[in-house]
């Protein structure tokens, strides 16, 4: 066990069966990392003024911060925010914390999503939501970097298509038609 004060004044306990890494772990328990790995690691977050357990926050509640303060925006917006948040709700990714989500987790994330089902375009709007949320915990010092500062194409492939309306011929045919229907007809 380690005791120690975080940067808010409050008294914080850290357990581990393990004091080194070559220590062996009662049969039953969990393994863990070593005790003194974590005091390191938290001597180095209070030195940087990081919150060592990113404030015990999962993604959907991060999100859910970062979108309420999104205030005065467009009804479409708001939709695109609800639209996020329901996905991040139905996936096992919205409850973890989100000091522990690596980068590799939130690529593995964003491939099952397209793996799900999921469009490119639902792909690049959700982590056009959960990107700036986790900038934000940086900002605010839960976690140390941004899992999701990554470029979107090196990740999952672009499967979108550019849909056409009409065709030139069609576009020509209908402006024929304006041009000389009664109705629209104008002198």
């Amino acid at each position: 066990m380690y005791k120690y004060v975080d940067n808010a004044g409050n008294v914080k306990y850290v357990y581990s069966w393990k004091l080194v890494k070559t220590d062996t772990v009662p049969q039953g328990a969990k393994d863990d990392i070593p005790l003194r790995d974590k005091v390191k690691q938290i001597h180095k977050d209070l030195e940087d003024n990081i919150d060592s357990f990113g404030g015990d926050m999962t993604v959907l509640e991060l999100v859910k911060k970062y979108i309420s303060q999104k205030t005065g925006v467009r009804q479409n917006t708001e939709a695109n925010y609800n639209f996020v948040i329901n996905i991040i709700e139905k996936e096992a990714f919205g409850q973890k914390r989100i000091d522990k989500v690596k980068l590799s987790d939130a690529k593995a994330w964003l491939i099952k999503l397209q793996a799900d089902g999921r469009g490119y375009s639902t792909i690049h709007t959700v982590r056009g939501v959960v990107r700036p949320a986790f900038q934000m915990a940086v900002d605010d010092d839960l976690i140390r970097k941004n899992p999701f500062e990554f470029q979107l194409a090196t990740v999952v492939g672009n499967d979108s298509v550019t849909r056409e309306a009409i065709t030139r011929k069609q576009e020509r045919v209908f402006l024929e038609f304006v041009k000389n229907d009664k109705h629209f007809y104008s002198v």
